[in-house]
Parts: structure tokens; sequence; C-alpha cells
């Protein structure tokens, strides 16, 4: 069997993208990442995938006269690569309906917040202010709703009320490194997939997202 194919979207560092570097360089990914797009210029995550031998692209938005004109070229390059699975890796922009529907069920994002609690920014001060016991990260299929699609897994730790934002942000990338490649393996693995009618793993419907910590 030919090796999965993933192409990551990132805006900026790429932390997220280095787990998944790593994983894929210790063959625990199930798959290769055969392309990294930003679509802002010259951002750190593109020396990350060059530094892997990875092809790195920039596709800057600014350069097309409305979103939906970016994202039918970003579409477009994305699928010059044929890829079993695009990542959104702290890739900042709020996506077309078309743009999504193209990759739907193949194409998955992260979120640092316990979803449905604190979709958009600032997740980690609104959980502080909150007083909230537990929080954490979240991966999900990609749908229409901003931060709305069918979640997979999440992981969670408590928080501790002596940290500030900053402090939490550390703890909750933490477990995004962890997080988002383990449940992309699942895909590309074959374990995982999303049907009409849910998520569906090793052949069993999800009645709830996994739930680590």
């Amino acid at each position: 069997m030919a090796d999965k194919k993933i192409v990551v979207l990132i805006s900026g560092s790429g932390s997220n993208l280095q787990a998944f570097i790593e994983r894929q360089a210790a063959s625990e990914l199930g798959g290769n990442i055969v392309a990294v797009i930003s679509n802002i210029p010259d951002v750190f995550g593109l020396e990350r995938a060059r530094n892997a031998n990875i092809e790195a692209i920039t596709l800057s938005h600014k350069s097309f006269d409305s979103r939906d004109s970016f994202d039918e070229a970003l579409a477009d390059k994305i699928d010059e690569f044929n890829p079993d699975l695009v990542i959104l890796a702290g890739f900042m922009r709020i996506l077309t309906p078309a743009f999504v529907n193209r990759f739907a069920g193949r194409m998955m994002n992260i979120h640092p917040s316990l979803l449905p609690k604190y979709p958009g920014l600032h997740t980690h001060q609104r959980a502080i202010e909150n007083k909230d016991e537990y929080h954490g990260t979240s991966v999900h299929f990609v749908t229409e709703e901003l931060d709305g699609g069918p979640l997979i897994a999440q992981s969670r730790l408590r928080l501790d009320s002596a940290w500030t934002e900053q402090d939490v942000q550390l703890q909750v990338q933490k477990l995004e490194h962890q997080l988002y490649p383990e449940v992309a393996s699942w895909f590309l693995k074959d374990q995982l997939k999303l049907e009409k009618d849910g998520i569906y793993f090793d052949g069993k419907k999800l009645e709830k997202q996994v739930i680590f910590g």
C-alpha cells in the first residue's frame, strides 16, 4: 500500500507541525507530509519544513482580491499533491464553504479549548476567568461551522489557580503536540473515518469524543 500523503497548512511558527515531523521521522505517523503551505511569508514553520526536506510553499492571501479567490487557489495548490489528509496547524484563516466541502472528511483542525467551550480566540484567558477546573485541547473534523466540526478527541488538564495565561498556553501546547499527531495517525492507518451519521473508529461508531486526561 502506498504511503498516505499529508498537506499541512500554517500561518506561524509551526510548533504542531514540528510534532508531526517528529512523529513521521519515528515512522509512527502512518503517512508522509508532502507539502507545508503558509499564507504568511517567511514564518518559522516554513523553515521547519525545509529542514525536514518537505516542500515549503507560500501562498499569500494578500495577493488575492477576495477570500473566495484565495481559497480556490489554495485548494488547487493542495490538490496538486493529492493528499489523503489536510491538517490545519495554526492556519489563521476562516475558510469558505466551498473550500471546506472540497476536503470534507479528510481535513482536521486542533483548537485550544475543550469544545464546545470557547470557540474562537483567547481561550486560555476565558478558562482562567471562568475558574474552570479543566482546560485542554480538541481535535475535530473541519466543517463550515467555525470550531464546530465533529469532535474526535480531547486532551485535558487540571488548571492551577496560580497559572498565568502564558503558563496555560505552554501546558496546553504540550497536550496538542501529543494529541494531534496521534489522532491523525488513526485516520492515516484507516482506523478513523467520518461518515454521514458520525465518526467511526475501528468500524464502530463513536458515541462521544475520546478523552485523555
